[in-house]
């Protein structure tokens, strides 16, 4: 399937909301003990618009439509946190993601990424390990665990 990655803007942030619920509420569906919710801020456009003036966010178009998005922390030396990477769950399974993890592979010059995934989501946990991360501890948020995960480049 072919899709972009392209910088969003704050005009963007209404149709990346849309998405990013879509997205979180999925896994519901996929983890039936999951109540419906999201990371904080995942259902804001407001806070969609701060965190695209303040972030390096990306948003995966298809046919001309947002589709998912992709948040990057510079972390500094080589170092690079992936906050989010989200796609609507009517386009799983058909590679995107896998074109997403590329594209941040090829587009940062990183020698450490991390991130961290719910410890329910074992479909993540997969796909991140598909890709060489490696889990390396947990971090206790309220009412969620987190996996950590590292790769080094």
């Amino acid at each position: 399937m072919n899709v972009t990655f392209e910088r969003a803007t704050p005009a963007d942030a209404e149709a990346l909301v849309k998405v990013q619920i879509a997205a979180f509420h999925h896994d519901s569906i996929l983890y039936p003990d999951v109540e419906v919710g999201g990371p904080p801020g995942y259902d804001s456009v407001e806070g969609t618009r701060k965190k695209i003036e303040a972030d390096e966010f990306y948003k995966i178009v298809h046919d001309g439509q947002i589709i998912g998005g992709i948040v990057v922390y510079d972390q500094g030396e080589g170092h690079y946190h992936l906050d989010l990477i989200y796609l609507d769950p009517e386009y799983h399974n058909r590679g995107i993601g896998t074109q997403a993890m590329q594209f941040l592979e090829q587009t940062y010059a990183a020698t450490k990424w991390t991130l961290d995934t719910p410890e329910y989501a074992v479909r993540n946990q997969h796909f991140y390990e598909k890709f060489g991360y490696v889990k390396v501890g947990t971090r206790e948020e309220p009412d969620i665990t987190l996996i950590v995960y590292e790769k080094l480049v």
